[in-house]
């Protein structure tokens, strides 16, 4: 009896250890993004008197091991405590227009560079300035990432 019992169990284990075959990286998973953003702080470069170059990189790694679309990069600034004083955004299209890559490879990195250029006629936007700079993106399987980091703006 006990050797009948035992059948079911062993018909069990090999049924599973049959089933289970290599499990591919790129089966699991998902794309995932992390974002830096050089220098930090922003540093606004007066060009002519209100007029201020707030030039940026932003250094995008993907750290999912699935190559990700980079759809949009976007940066929101506020100042006073929230007030919104600016806003960008650029899409897959402007980007690759800007001449940079829209498809980051798996485990690899990126480099935008942006240089706003923008008139600040009241010195009180640049007290407690601070900017959202958020990027958006899917992987090969159209599942969403988004990566974003809060800098700080000075002069």
């Amino acid at each position: 009896m006990r050797g009948v019992a035992l059948v079911p169990l062993a018909l069990l284990a090999s049924f599973c250890a049959g089933s289970r075959g290599p499990v591919s990286p790129s089966a699991t998973g998902h794309g995932a993004l992390s974002i830096q953003v050089n220098p930090n702080p922003i540093v606004a470069t007066r060009v002519q008197g209100t007029v201020y170059d707030f030039p940026l990189e932003v250094v995008l790694h993907e750290t999912g091991g699935h190559g990700v679309d980079i759809d949009r990069v976007s940066a929101n600034v506020t100042a006073l405590g929230g007030i919104q004083v600016a806003s960008e955004s650029y899409d897959a299209a402007q980007i690759a227009g800007m001449g940079y890559p829209t498809h980051l490879p798996a485990n690899g990195e990126l480099h935008y560079r942006f240089d706003q250029r923008r008139d600040v006629t009241n010195d009180l936007l640049f007290q407690a300035v601070s900017a959202k700079i958020m990027v958006e993106g899917h992987d090969e399987t159209s599942t969403p990432t988004t990566a974003a980091t809060r800098v700080s703006v000075t002069r």
